[in-house]
């Protein structure tokens, strides 16, 4: 059995599971869900998939990939038993969408294309492609009277900080963006002059210009992660498990003799911790008055 025959039998069975688990002899849990209700399911299973890709965990991935595509197909369901669509339309645009877009590579003049692409360079470069995508793209919304915006499909529910780097990636791939890395390291550094100049004049009016200030900060952060070619929530949720991680360790070694935790002081909570990193190899304490260095 060829791999595409046994996953369109997977998928058929999978959709057949589905519709039975909605139907009169089903189960009254699947029954009851709408897409309202669905919505928490679908963003556990995404954070899900993305924790076995960060931990690389292969056989987890296996498993959150069934879960995430579960979530697809009893999505498409309930629109399916509304009459709206099935979950074989949904399949029939996404395939006609990634040809469709994809001009370079089954386009008629797909080798032309991928040429005049590529600016005269011997091959296209992936971020040439997105530059091509994005030109598909605005095509598509041109020819169906819609207004030709750029950032119009980046998604508003988004995370804010993954958001904010597809922001910058749509905004790069027509040009808008900074030349070097260390232009944005410059941005940076003003946004946190222009940050410390709101919190040192204080007030709300001022609370709410730092406010301003630091979501400009964050913006200017995402944008460098993404001119490094890395991808900022992952490299966030990586930072917030290295933190737990030592938090814990630090806990432990100070709450042994059962002692709470914030009877200890800024400096005894500083040792520990910087034993904790020095135990993983790293020898240089977090700067002196800050127990969250890492």
């Amino acid at each position: 059995m060829s791999p595409t025959t046994r996953a369109a039998e997977a998928f058929e069975r999978l959709v057949g599971i589905v519709r039975y688990l909605r139907g009169p002899d089903g189960c009254p849990w699947d029954r009851a869900q709408t897409l309202q209700s669905l919505r928490p399911f679908v963003l556990e299973e995404t954070y899900e998939v993305l924790e076995a890709l960060d931990r690389e965990d292969r056989a987890a991935l296996q498993e959150e990939i069934g879960d995430f595509i579960f979530e697809g197909v009893l999505l498409a369901q309930v629109c399916d038993e509304a009459g709206d669509f099935s979950i074989a339309d949904s399949l029939e645009s996404i395939s006609d969408k990634l040809v469709r877009r994809h001009v370079h590579v089954f386009g008629p003049d797909a080798k032309k294309t991928a040429a005049a692409a590529a600016g005269g360079a011997d091959t296209l470069t992936p971020d040439g492609v997105v530059q091509l995508w994005e030109d598909v793209k605005s095509k598509e919304a041109g020819a169906e009277g819609k207004p030709k915006k750029r950032l119009g499909s980046v998604g508003r529910t988004l995370p804010a900080l993954l958001r904010a780097h597809e922001i910058g990636t749509r905004a790069a791939a027509v040009g808008f963006d900074w030349e070097r890395s260390a232009d944005v390291v410059t941005k940076i550094e003003e946004e946190v002059a222009e940050l410390r100049e709101s919190l040192e004049a204080g007030g709300m009016a001022d609370r709410r210009h730092a406010e301003e200030e630091m979501g400009d900060l964050l913006f200017a952060i995402a944008n460098l992660s993404r001119k490094l070619g890395i991808e900022p929530e992952s490299a966030l949720r990586a930072a917030n498990d290295k933190f737990t991680r030592r938090f814990d360790a630090m806990e432990a070694r100070l709450c042994g003799g059962g002692r709470p935790l914030k009877s200890f002081t800024l400096d005894e909570m500083e040792a520990a911790w910087g034993a904790v990193k020095k135990a993983e190899g790293r020898s240089s304490p977090p700067a002196s008055g800050s127990s969250s260095g890492q």
